[in-house]
């Protein structure tokens, strides 16, 4: 990959093995533990807390192991045992946009998180770049060292990419795009990344069909995280969820047309919304993919 500086876009020089310089804005980006790291010195402080926090709450929930096997086994198992209701969803869904990869694809895997997706997709052929702010060793990039395949770690924001225009076949955010603080910039950054005929792909993410049901979710995560670690975990303004209306919007605004792709999770998730009716209880999420090209 040839990276561009995530500012201005600018071709990067090449200063030594593990560091590239832009020469108009005069920032040097540096490989660091087999991470580039390309989030701008300006946005460092901005995702500071956000960050903490985030790692504060997976490491108590336990989203991580010192046996490499662990890893190598997601998305199909859960080694731990902690959270297997939770891969199985990430199994279904890989598999449904396994269908839609075709061979040897350009992949930006955004939210990549502990870098599963990208060993998969690395393993089956695709050239693969891994995008996220975390770069632990137990639930970020760092994790890449776990893996038997290759493929680039890069620390960065979802609307500053150092990525070059029209470079990926594939943009799929993998259960993130949900923590986008704006998602009609992250969409488009995401298109400027994607070949004419590329795809961007928001898997996992929770919809409703009405926002009232995705704030009052919110409102509910608030109220446990603050029992629970004593902050809100929500530094960042992020947006939180998706609505149908919302969908259909960001479609019409940036050009993008939508399929939906629902992989069936089991009889549990079909039944969920009738029980959360007849209980009287908010909507459920839908998850699954929603798959935009250019209209």
């Amino acid at each position: 990959m040839n990276f561009v500086c995530p500012r201005c876009q600018a071709s990067l020089i090449q200063i030594a093995p593990d560091q590239l310089r832009c020469g108009n804005d005069a920032l040097t980006f540096f490989q660091v533990d087999g991470i580039w790291r390309f989030l701008l010195p300006e946005r460092e402080s901005h995702y500071q807390r956000f960050i903490a926090d985030y790692e504060t709450v997976r490491r108590s929930e336990g989203r991580f192991s010192t046996d490499d096997s662990f890893y190598r086994a997601l998305p199909f198992k859960d080694l731990s045992g902690r959270f297997a209701e939770d891969w199985k969803i990430r199994a279904a869904s890989y598999r449904a946009l396994l269908k839609l990869l075709g061979a040897k694809s350009n992949v930006l895997d955004m939210g990549a998180g502990n870098g599963w997706l990208s060993n998969r997709l690395s393993a089956g052929g695709h050239r693969v770049c891994a995008v996220d702010l975390l770069v632990n060793a137990e639930d970020g990039l760092g994790a890449w060292k776990y893996y038997e395949t290759e493929f680039t770690a890069i620390q960065a924001e979802f609307v500053h990419l150092p990525i070059p225009s029209a470079a990926m076949d594939a943009v799929v955010f993998n259960a993130s795009f949900h923590y986008s603080e704006n998602y009609e910039m992250t969409l488009a950054e995401s298109l400027r990344t994607l070949q004419p005929n590329g795809w961007v792909i928001i898997m996992d993410s929770p919809v409703y069909r009405y926002a009232a049901s995705g704030e009052q979710m919110v409102a509910e995560r608030k109220a446990a995280f603050i029992s629970r670690f004593g902050f809100a975990s929500d530094s960042v303004k992020s947006e939180n969820y998706l609505t149908l209306q919302r969908i259909d919007e960001l479609g019409v605004m940036l050009g993008i047309r939508w399929q939906r792709i629902r992989p069936y999770y089991g009889l549990r998730w079909v039944v969920r919304p009738l029980w959360a009716g007849m209980r009287g209880r908010r909507e459920p999420a839908d998850f699954g993919l929603w798959v935009g090209t250019r209209g």
